[in-house]
């Protein structure tokens, strides 16, 4: 990545960084009027991304170059780009080229992340210098998850997405698996079988949880109604930067759950596919977000990579043929599905290029 920020405008930014995020959870807990469901969950940031490169261009043009299979036509990228441009008055355009590396309709935030970083990036390289509180606005109205990425923080997520508050999660890793089916949010959220959270959880430890006094991850309140009422603020983008710390032992147990996973399962048979050949190797298995990839959470105790080369998946009927190496791990998912072992990342890595 090209460094320092400058007062003049730079010529070009290369390997831009775009992280995947994880649904370590995701419990439905309403619904606004306007039909949008609002959500808790708690996304953290891995170190699977999409790499972005950006040429500064003077005619004021934006035009998209993609390294790999085609996206559509005007994506989020263009858009961040255009709606930086447009609230800012800049006269500068962007070659903006995209190697992409994460699955699409994984649900692991792939697009959001790339307009992110574009407007993380299109801020440097048209020397605006704009502050993270002036950009999370932008975001938010390019979509929900977009704010978490500008933000550059794991956090506990509420709302439809926009409030915001970081939280200290221990290094995890993490086995994810995409199978080849891809899942349309719409078909999920309308689904008879998503069912709303009986119990809101609330963040334990305000404001924030270092002195060894926390209860634990999260604590549930049964006010279901009444938590998480939209007010249309926008200040509750980043609530005043607390910080709070997670147990990890309580993901390990399984604390929480993906609403969205029956309705998925139902749509997807590959989604239960996928889940077993991972809960036959690590113990534990989920689904991310509201695309079909899953993810189980890898126990330092659990000796996963030198047993699992030994084990066949009487569940799911596959045949592990893993090895006892990261590297092993997904050399031979049925056709069509792609997996990797991740590993979280305490902040984004553009973090650093803009100011709180």
């Amino acid at each position: 990545m090209t460094s320092s920020p400058s007062a003049a405008p730079l010529k070009a930014l290369y390997d831009v960084p775009a992280p995947a995020k994880l649904n370590l959870f995701l419990h439905v807990v309403g619904k606004r009027p306007d039909g949008y469901h609002l959500l808790q969950s708690l996304f953290v940031l891995i170190d699977w991304a999409d790499t972005l490169h950006f040429e500064r261009r003077d005619d004021g043009a934006l035009h998209r170059h993609d390294r790999g299979d085609a996206l559509p036509e005007d994506d989020l990228c263009l858009r961040a780009a255009r709606a930086l441009r447009q609230a800012s008055g800049c006269a500068f355009g962007a070659d903006i080229h995209i190697e992409k590396r994460l699955p699409s309709g994984a649900g692991m935030g792939g697009g959001s992340s790339d307009a992110a970083s574009t407007l993380l990036a299109l801020n440097r390289l048209w020397g605006l210098n704009w502050s993270r509180e002036r950009l999370l606005p932008i975001a938010l109205k390019l979509g929900a998850d977009v704010p978490f990425f500008v933000g550059g923080r794991n956090a506990f997520v509420e709302g439809i997405g926009e409030v915001l508050t970081p939280i200290e999660v221990p290094e995890l890793r993490l086995a994810v698996v995409k199978p080849a089916a891809s899942i349309g949010t719409k078909e999920i959220f309308s689904s008879p079988l998503l069912q709303r959270s009986e119990n809101v959880a609330i963040v334990a430890g305000f404001p924030a949880a270092n002195d060894g006094r926390s209860k634990g991850i999260l604590e549930t309140d049964s006010r279901s109604n009444e938590v998480n009422s939209w007010g249309g603020r926008e200040s509750n983008i980043a609530r005043d930067h607390q910080t709070l710390e997670i147990p990890v032992q309580q993901l390990y147990e399984g604390w929480g759950r993906n609403d969205l996973q029956p309705p998925a399962e139902s749509v997807s048979h590959e989604v239960s596919k996928a889940l077993e050949w991972l809960q036959a190797r690590y113990e534990n298995s989920r689904m991310t977000g509201s695309g079909s990839a899953v993810f189980a959470i890898v126990r330092p105790s659990l000796n996963a990579m030198q047993t699992a080369a030994e084990k066949i998946d009487a569940v799911s009927g596959l045949e592990s043929n893993l090895k006892a190496t990261p590297e092993g791990e997904f050399e031979k998912l049925p056709e069509g599905w792609v997996g990797r072992m991740c590993r979280s990342l305490s902040v984004h890595p553009l973090r650093g290029w803009a100011e709180d």
